[in-house]
């Protein structure tokens, strides 16, 4: 453990104390409840609690309850407060009196057993308070961000790139905690659009179908243990509200970008069903450099500058539908579908110059790379959920396939229009590659609740998941003699895989009064078989297989310990794994750029991932705080490394095995509300990273210090106009062979809700100072190159939408004297 680490621990406990020092001068009154289902008794965790002032309706204090579905809202000013507690689903249940004193601190509701919502609307009072953003879990954090203004019009990637702890690139790679090394799931399950290229995956889903996005830095053993920073699940919007419900969304942008979403559901006592529909039409512009400076070379060229400029087009239609039928009281069986078409025109303008050591021209050429992609995927999933009498007991199973296909027909020609010293009229150089590739999915999973105890329960389960990828590449070269394209052999290629991970896991979780504790172990058998078909000279076909198969076991421990005033210490580790996969395993080249080429390993060993945490959160009455120190020590760490250049000045980047890698630092993250009409959340990370040196690639030692922030405004505004003001900043960060430089950027969105509160209309920049981009430096034995891209740069759009259909239910007002009983609409319980 570093020196880095203990400071950061030590900066943590620190906190711990001084914030248990500060409570100590607050208020102390408290209430105290269980919320439970009133029908089946089982506890109803995260439900919305919410103290007013009588007389003003002002919120005094809101929080929500615990994954057992406990209760404890602390500290409490003296006062007579009208109590609401609220669940999705449910009927609003409401006290209007309660009296807190010096001679009654503390209130006991008791156990509070909420009825299912009925199926009229109430006339109603309503009261309303903004959506919790933040909840922690024992394992998990959850970022509310159905309510993110400057995402509205656009996708997944650009969603992520508001949620704390995570980055989204240009290229919509995610990375939490400055690693890249993460497993991102939709719905709790791995997504094959696009043959599972996250990046495609992200560009495609709708920011408008998210709910929530949950953050498992360090998951527990009922977690696939892939992702070696952790895991982030995106979960799409569901229906929960009784009677017919629906919602149409549309949004129109500069440089020719639309959105469309709509949505329908019906809920009775018995079905369930839900369908949307989305359609997106984004136009991206992009450009930069790459100029490289060639170190002692043995050939002519000693600078290559290449500018770029690009535009892409992404058009996909996304369609899901499910139905949730009551089998019996506690049988549910649910049946989901999917369905994604999309479609990719890319091209890009590459101007490059070659000089010599005097910075005179040796070659000059332009080259125009055009892209089309296609593809389509469908998803089925099948759900059977068996609850028991026996509260929190439970049995569920999943079976679920997907099968897609990912196609791209690549255009390049290159024109040399300066060469040995002079102006030259030479034939363009035409090359096609036309790839194909297909993917199926397979996943069956059970899991199995007990509880133990009046505290405790046990999790078991078992997954098995299977994966088959075909990809073929057929390229030809133009021979202007014979007026025909010829074969090129060289990276005609064929590679078939066959990944497959089969596992167990065991949880074991109690709680002794306010520490409680997570034990766990999963065992995980791995297999991933590939075969390599390759051409000769002679066009002959030759296959290599290859495999990588291991059995590891999993550990995972959390201990947690309450305090008083709303406080909370976790202490946790985990094993994780980061299993290299699709293109990282493809040995053939990717020449789209000519003097940086591309290529996989098929013999890439997994990252063996070790993690440490210890959190402390602390809620007061307008602030919630969580921090968190953390170390990861990653072995055979994978990362891209570059060649020496060759004659022609080309330099080959595949990803390898490096030995060892560790990262220590400290995350902060806060959400303030500082006044009626204006909250923020804010989260720093500050971490230090360590890579060891590995001589055959020519790699030293290499460490740095990096951090990155964001900020996130929020402002009610008068007309019932809301405004949200996003800030990212992220600082220099070392990597294996180079560093990526710092940027930043800034965001802003609008929204105003109509009078009928079924409409809405939101407007939002994204990046208003055009400051978004990717820079990096990065060398080679012999070669150093400074790289930039550009990403979209300021975008602006407009986003009309409209809802049908019951609202969520609130309470009405009654006036009943203090000593008046919990209700729901007009009976108690």
């Amino acid at each position: 453990m570093t020196n880095y680490f203990y400071k950061v621990l030590i900066l943590t406990l620190a906190i711990c104390i001084s914030s248990v020092k500060l409570n100590a001068q607050t208020d102390n009154g408290k209430i105290t409840a269980k919320v439970v289902d009133a029908q089946t008794n089982e506890t109803i965790p995260f439900a919305s609690a919410m103290i007013l002032n009588r007389k003003t309706k002002a919120v005094v204090k809101g929080m929500q309850t615990d994954a057992n579905g406990n209760l404890v809202m602390t500290p409490l000013p003296k006062g007579v407060f009208t109590f609401k507690i609220s669940y999705v689903g449910y009927q609003t249940m409401v006290r209007d009196s309660v009296s807190i004193s010096d001679t009654q601190k503390e209130i006991s509701l008791g156990t509070i057993k909420m009825k299912p919502a009925k199926g009229t609307a109430l006339k109603e009072v309503a009261i309303t308070a903004q959506k919790s953003t933040m909840q922690l879990g024992i394992d998990k954090k959850v970022f509310s961000v159905d309510q993110s203004l400057v995402s509205e019009g656009g996708s997944a990637s650009d969603l992520l790139q508001n949620v704390p702890s995570v980055q989204a690139d240009m290229d919509g790679n995610v990375s939490l905690r400055g690693s890249t090394g993460v497993k991102v799931l939709i719905d709790g399950k791995p997504s094959m659009i696009a043959g599972g290229n996250v990046a495609q995956i992200l560009q495609s889903i709708p920011a408008s179908s998210i709910e929530s996005v949950e953050l498992i830095t360090n998951p527990s053993a009922k977690y696939d243990a892939e992702g070696q920073s952790g895991i982030i699940n995106i979960v799409l919007k569901k229906n929960k509200k009784l009677g017919l419900n629906g919602s149409l969304a549309l949004t129109a942008g500069n440089r020719d970008n639309y959105n469309a979403n709509t949505s329908l559901s019906f809920q009775n006592s018995k079905v369930n069903i839900y369908g949307n529909y989305s359609y997106r039409y984004g136009n991206r512009l992009g450009g930069g450099y790459s100029n490289i400076t060639y170190l002692n070379p043995t050939f002519p060229t000693a600078f290559a500058n290449q500018l770029t400029d690009s535009k892409s087009l992404d058009k996909g239609h996304n369609f899901k539908a499910g139905l949730d039928y009551y089998l019996a009281e506690k049988s549910i069986l649910s049946f989901t579908g999917g369905f994604n078409i999309r479609d990719n025109e890319r091209s890009e303008l590459l101007s490059i110059d070659k000089l010599n050591p005097s910075k005179n021209p040796l070659e000059r050429s332009r080259r125009d790379n055009t892209n089309d992609g296609s593809g389509g995927n469908y998803d089925l999933s099948l759900d059977f959920v068996q609850k028991f009498k026996k509260p929190k007991e439970e049995l569920t199973f999943n079976f679920s396939f997907s099968d897609g296909t990912n196609d791209n027909y690549q255009n390049y020609l290159t024109d040399v229009y300066y060469a040995n010293g002079s102006e030259v009229n030479t034939l363009p150089v035409i090359q096609i590659n036309d790839g194909k590739g297909t993917n199926r999915s397979y996943n069956v999973q059970t899991d199995y609740t007990l509880p133990v105890g009046t505290t405790g329960k046990i999790e078991a389960g078992y997954r098995s998941q299977i994966r088959y990828a075909e990809n073929n590449m057929f390229s030809t070269n133009f021979n202007h003699l014979s007026g025909e394209y010829d074969i090129n052999f060289a990276l005609t290629n064929e590679f078939n895989s066959k990944d497959q991970v089969h596992a167990l896991y065991i949880n074991y979780q109690n709680q002794v009064k306010n520490f409680g504790y997570q034990v766990g172990l999963r065992a995980e058998d791995a297999t991933l078989d590939t075969r390599l078909g390759m051409y000769d000279k002679a066009g002959g076909l030759s296959y290599v297989p290859g495999k990588v198969d291991y059995t590891r076991l999993y550990p995972s421990i959390f201990l947690t310990q309450k305090f008083k005033a709303e406080q909370q210490l976790q202490l946790s580790y985990s094993r994780r794994v980061n299993r290299p996969r699709g293109w990282d395993t493809n040995p053939f080249l990717d020449v789209s750029d000519p003097l940086i080429w591309r290529q996989g390993n098929p013999n890439l060993r997994p990252e063996d991932v070790h993690a440490y945490e210890l959190s402390y959160s602390k809620y007061w009455k307008k602030i919630t705080f969580i921090s968190t120190a953390y170390m990861r020590q990653t072995n055979d760490v994978i990362q891209r490394i570059r060649t020496e250049a060759d004659e022609n000045g080309v330099t080959i980047v595949t990803p390898q095995n490096l030995t060892r890698e560790l990262s220590s630092g400290l995350e902060l993250i806060g959400r303030f509300d500082v006044a009626k009409a204006w909250n923020f959340t804010t989260n720093i990370n500050l971490y230090q990273r360590k890579i060891n040196g590995v001589p055959a690639y020519g790699i030293v030692d290499n460490s740095g210090f990096s951090w990155n922030a964001n900020l996130t405004n929020n402002f009610v505004l008068p007309y019932k106009i809301t405004l949200q003001i996003k800030g990212d900043y992220r600082s220099r960060e070392v990597m294996a062979q180079g560093k990526r430089n710092s940027n930043y950027v800034v965001d802003a969105g609008a929204k105003y809700d109509f009078k009928n509160k079924k409409s809405s209309l939101s407007f939002n920049i994204k990046d208003v100072f055009n400051t978004r981009n990717w820079s990096m430096t990065s060398g080679a034995a012999n070669a150093i190159t400074d790289f930039r891209r550009n990403m979209q740069g300021t975008m602006a759009s407009l986003t009309y939408a409209y809802r049908f259909g019951k609202n969520d239910f609130n309470f009405k007002k009654n006036k009943k004297s203090d000593q008046q009983e919990m209700r729901s609409d007009e009976e108690s319980f």
